[in-house]
């Protein structure tokens, strides 16, 4: 389309998904994104009706996303998910939740390493996954502006299968370390980053 205006879903199954998430036979909603003028026409319920047909014309234990109590950046609105049946089946801190809509009443659910939210790595710390084309800038932004500031910064890229299901954090995308201690899952710019790390 000639238009200013993302309007998209992206999911896979569970078991293939790169997030520390387990489940049989279930799918992962990845992103469900409706924005520009395309907004308030539908087109988010549409493609939501699709994933879930084709969920259950392939004989799946039910449908999943990341989403939160209180609306966070980059994740999908849980009002929106819960009108279409869809209910909490796990829990992690800083208010992250696993939505399912179950078909055959099972639910999939966090692994136990993905609600610690700690790490043991003091350096500032920056896991990176590769499905966001998002990322590559802001990853940048940030390293440069730790390079000009003498600032120690690691970077983890989430580059397997087996890295993400075992990671110590829910939003297997993107996730901001300092000091060990969970910050944000927000992907930042340089002002972002300076604000939410205090610099």
């Amino acid at each position: 389309l000639d238009a200013r205006g993302k309007v998209l879903i992206e999911y896979a199954p569970l078991e293939t998904a790169w997030v520390p998430i387990e489940g049989d036979n279930y799918v992962y909603i990845y992103c469900l994104w409706v924005a520009g003028s395309f907004k308030g026409q539908g087109l988010a319920k549409e493609l939501l009706e699709s994933c879930i047909a084709d969920a259950k014309a392939k004989h799946k234990a039910g449908v999943c996303v990341l989403s939160s109590k209180k609306k966070k950046p980059y994740l999908s609105d849980a009002k929106f998910f819960k009108r279409f049946g869809f209910e909490v089946a796990d829990t992690a801190p800083n208010d992250f939740e696993l939505l399912a809509l179950s078909f055959d009443g099972s639910m999939p659910r966090f692994v136990s390493t993905a609600k610690a939210f700690e790490i043991g790595e003091k350096d500032l710390t920056i896991y990176h996954g590769m499905q966001c084309p998002f990322l590559v800038n802001s990853i940048e932004q940030v390293r440069s502006y730790c390079e000009t500031n003498a600032i120690p910064l690691r970077l983890v890229a989430i580059d397997s299968l087996e890295k993400a299901k075992a990671l110590p954090f829910v939003p297997a995308n993107y996730a901001v370390f300092q000091n060990g201690k969970f910050v944000t899952h927000q992907l930042l710019n340089e002002n972002l980053f300076k604000k939410k790390l205090g610099l």
